[in-house]
């Protein structure tokens, strides 16, 4: 076994699951569980999340949901991205919810539920500025009446994602949300309902109510990490990974010396009096140190030297005082 290790609380990942259950009420709550539960463990996340009440769970892919169903776990499972058609018999017979957003999954999803007659919920992904997934504003209201005409399939949601909601004073978020709005408003026009309206990831259950609509998709939060950039947020979020490793080895050791500058000039000229680079390519008259050059030269030089005399080492190396950061290949010209 490895001596570095992940711990996971999962006690954190309940309290997490409550205190975001409570500000977003009435909202339901969905725990994203996806990638491994962002690696820390999907089954027993979601046992956490669900003791803690979560009402939704969600996935990225079929096998994860699949994972979840085979340890027992009951409560609806949402798939994030629209599945392969090839893989809807399995969303069927797993009980999943699929994501759908073009005509042929809905096709493959209404065909698999055709096939064990039974009605299969799906949500319907509406791409308002993400410009990932989802059908286009302006084809949701077809896409939905799709659905609707299928026996077999039951238009139980529509949702959406908002692709800068960690950004808090980035006006796109609501840009967003207006036109998610009028996609509900044409759906209320013309007498189409849908159960379930989400389109809040962490960052917007957190700082936007009004985007929360009747449920929340939260991941990172659920882990304990602040959603947004820079602020914190105004509930008590702990995280529930911690990272650690055991010591292998303390040695009481000298102060290091640093490389004498001699003996970086006379590497140098002991290198480039021979007109070859480090590779052994043969050098023009001419030669332009480059950051990429000067990376070999550090590799080279300063392997057990602290990285502090990086700039000191470049003030040799360009007989200057310029900051290797800020270079440019005209100010770094050597001639040989």
């Amino acid at each position: 076994m490895r001596p570095t290790w992940a711990d996971i609380d999962l006690n954190a990942i309940e309290r997490n699951v409550n205190e975001l259950r409570e500000l977003v009420s009435p909202a339901l709550f969905c725990a994203v569980v996806k990638a491994d539960a962002y690696g820390h463990g999907a089954i027993p996340v979601a046992r956490a999340a669900v003791e803690a009440g979560a009402d939704w769970l969600a996935v990225a892919l079929v096998e994860e949901g699949k994972e979840l169903r085979e340890a027992g776990l009951e409560i609806p499972i949402l798939v994030l991205s629209e599945p392969r058609p090839s893989e809807m018999v399995e969303v069927v017979d797993c009980g999943l919810v699929p994501t759908v957003y073009s005509g042929a999954g809905i096709s493959a999803a209404s065909a698999a539920a055709s096939a064990t007659n039974m009605v299969l919920d799906v949500h319907l992904k509406v791409d308002t500025g993400m410009r990932r997934v989802g059908v286009e504003p302006s084809f949701a209201v077809a896409s939905a009446q799709s659905i609707i005409e299928r026996p077999s399939l039951s238009l139980d949601g529509i949702w959406t994602h908002c692709a800068v909601a960690d950004e808090q004073n980035n006006p796109f978020s609501n840009h967003q949300l207006q036109i998610f709005d009028k996609v509900l408003t044409e759906y209320e026009e013309i007498g189409i309902s849908v159960r379930v309206r989400h389109a809040a990831n962490s960052a917007l259950s957190v700082n936007n109510p009004e985007g929360r609509y009747d449920m929340v998709r939260c991941g990172i939060a659920t882990y304990g990490i602040p959603p947004y950039r820079n602020e914190f947020p105004p509930i008590p979020l702990k995280p529930a990974m911690s990272l650690r490793s055991e010591v292998s080895f303390v040695k009481d050791i000298e102060k290091i010396c640093s490389i004498d500058n001699e003996i970086i000039k006379n590497f140098l000229l002991d290198k480039f009096s021979k007109n070859k680079d480090f590779d052994g390519n043969e050098l023009l008259e001419e030669k332009y140190f480059t950051k990429q050059n000067y990376r070999k030269i550090r590799k080279k030089l300063i392997v057990d030297i602290a990285s502090a005399r990086i700039d000191e080492i470049a003030s040799i190396i360009f007989n200057s005082n310029t900051n290797i950061r800020t270079l440019k290949q005209e100010d770094v010209k050597i001639y040989l």
